[in-house]
């Protein structure tokens, strides 16, 4: 091994060791990593910015722009109320509906801010009713996992799948992800209610008040919501058929986001941009930089040789051995940058010689994704949640949430092993 790829080997390993300790924000260690790359000679600037995803990037900041203004406007909140009333009420039934409005909130929308529209959400019902809500977000927590695997927007790991691989089109995710992981939800909210069914209770009393309650209150801005759903579905539409028009999914996001800011006029340019996740964006940057590090030195090249030889090339057990290190190194690491580093490594296993690709694709993305229900360190919504719920006095700790998530986990890649083996394998 020369100098260059031992020094690219440790800036990565440093970069990620401060990642998982979670010392210094992960953002910082990510620019810093990057920056390191190119200020030891790995490769020059320009080289570097070639490693940058920009489809991931701009897709991100579109969908940023658009539910940020979107959220302005109490919609989230009226589909939350009046989804409750459909249900009379009813704790569990209530717990069964947020969960699926989650998954298919998350399916579309960022997790952490589709959790983070839920859950205050959730906490004013519960407060009503009177039960506790620790059941009701970790299901939120799940859901939003789940669902947002089902997508290539959904989920970063997907996107940035999507991103490298121009094959897999945002029509591919919905075909091969969407039906597995609707199976995978309702197996998962089902275990949930039948162990929590005792705590989720209520008075006649209780019920009526919230089936009292006008949603439409919670509308600020009926105008601003007319312009923000025909964006939205514009956008949704553009994404759906993106392959046939040849426009690429940034692109189109971010039409959708700059035509709602040129509708909604000045006054949100301002506040909108400043509400992007900018350290999520610079995250991603740096990290891009860092992975593209290794694969200039030729160490993805290496590692997919030794995975090779450890499966002996054969497509099935590679496929399961990705799949499975994808949930449980997931489940404890922060699943983008290991995805990050499986791209390129599923890449070079292609030119080594296996010729389908799609099971190990399907494979990191179902185990990446599903991995983040295994602790509460797996993904970022999961800590956004227990964040908001110890703001209200209700605590999610590690072990608690260890002792519910890690076997949901563990039965959602059983699933989903079964599923890939019998799509694509048998």
């Amino acid at each position: 091994m020369g100098s260059h790829e031992v020094i690219a080997l440790a800036i990565f390993l440093l970069a990620y060791g401060f990642i998982i300790s979670e010392q210094i924000h992960r953002t910082t260690i990510a620019m810093i990593g990057g920056l390191l790359m190119i200020a030891f000679g790995i490769f020059d600037q320009n080289k570097a910015i070639h490693y940058i995803d920009f489809n991931t990037i701009g897709l991100l900041v579109g969908m940023m722009i658009i539910v940020s203004i979107t959220a302005q406007t109490g919609v989230f909140e009226y589909i939350a109320i009046v989804s409750a009333q459909k249900v009379k009420g009813a704790p569990i039934k209530i717990l069964i509906v947020l969960s699926l409005f989650t998954a298919l909130a998350s399916a579309f929308l960022d997790n952490v801010t589709t959790v983070l529209l839920v859950v205050p959400v959730t906490i004013s019902i519960t407060k009503q009713l009177k039960v506790p809500p620790i059941p009701f977000l970790l299901s939120e927590i799940f859901a939003s996992n789940i669902g947002g695997t089902a997508t290539m927007i959904g989920d970063p790991p997907n996107l940035m799948i999507g991103s490298a691989v121009k094959d897999l089109t945002f029509m591919s995710f919905i075909d091969n992800l969407t039906f597995i992981n609707f199976i995978i939800l309702l197996v998962t909210v089902l275990i949930l209610t039948f162990i929590y069914r005792r705590q989720l209770k209520t008075t006649n009393d209780l019920r009526k008040h919230l089936l009292s309650k006008d949603a439409r209150h919670e509308l600020k801005d009926r105008l601003l919501l007319s312009k923000c759903l025909i964006v939205v579905i514009l956008t949704l539409l553009g994404f759906f058929f993106h392959q046939f028009i040849h426009i690429e999914t940034a692109t189109i996001a971010l039409i959708g986001a700059f035509i709602l800011l040129l509708l909604t006029g000045d006054k949100y340019l301002t506040t909108t941009l400043e509400k992007v996740e900018w350290t999520t964006l610079f995250f991603f940057i740096g990290l891009f930089v860092i992975v593209g590090g290794l694969v200039e030195t030729g160490l993805i090249g290496a590692l997919a040789k030794k995975a090779m030889l450890l499966t002996g090339g054969e497509v099935k057990s590679t496929t399961f051995l990705v799949l499975w290190m994808s949930a449980l190194i997931s489940a404890f690491v922060d699943n983008i940058p290991f995805v990050a580093t499986m791209i390129p490594l599923i890449k070079e296993m292609g030119h080594l010689g296996i010729t389908n690709l799609d099971p190990l694709w399907w494979s990191l993305s179902l185990g990446a994704c599903l991995g983040g229900n295994g602790t509460l360190i797996g993904a970022s919504a999961n800590l956004v949640v227990a964040g908001l719920a110890s703001k209200e006095g209700h605590q999610i700790s590690f072990i608690k949430f260890l002792v519910i998530g890690f076997p949901l986990m563990l039965i959602s890649i059983l699933i989903s092993t079964i599923y890939v083996y019998f799509r694509y394998l048998a």
